[in-house]
């Protein structure tokens, strides 16, 4: 059996403004009332993951942080299920009031909603 890594390395991330500009362009959007993933294709051939918590909606550090944290987390678990695209996290309006479980829960929610736009998209 091969085993494959869960490990979040650089490669996995998008970095520059370029890519990050690339993914706000012409998005596939999956979206509940406190965060939005954006998604478009790569040729990299693996997913990356980038992410934009402002100060507006946290304005602590510590809670930046902690949502910064359970996205790589949640990205990190599901990496070899998702398709080859850049996503893009977007933290809205009330996204400190969730707690870990729930906010957890909807990230699963959008990551299976965009597995199903892939699908989609590349069976048509």
């Amino acid at each position: 059996m091969i085993k494959q890594s869960l490990n979040f390395h650089r490669g996995l991330r998008l970095l520059a403004p370029e890519h990050f500009k690339h993914v706000f362009q012409n998005p596939q959007r999956a979206s509940t009332p406190e965060v939005t993933i954006l998604a478009r294709p790569n040729s990299v051939g693996n997913p990356r993951l980038g992410l934009t918590v402002a100060k507006k909606h946290l304005k602590r550090a510590h809670d930046r942080n902690r949502i910064k944290r359970l996205c790589r987390e949640s990205f990190r678990l599901l990496q070899h299920e998702l398709p080859n695209y850049d996503f893009v996290i977007v933290a809205k309006a009330g996204i400190g009031k969730l707690d870990n479980p729930e906010f957890t829960a909807n990230l699963a929610k959008l990551w299976q909603r965009h597995i199903r736009l892939a699908k989609k998209s590349s069976s048509s």
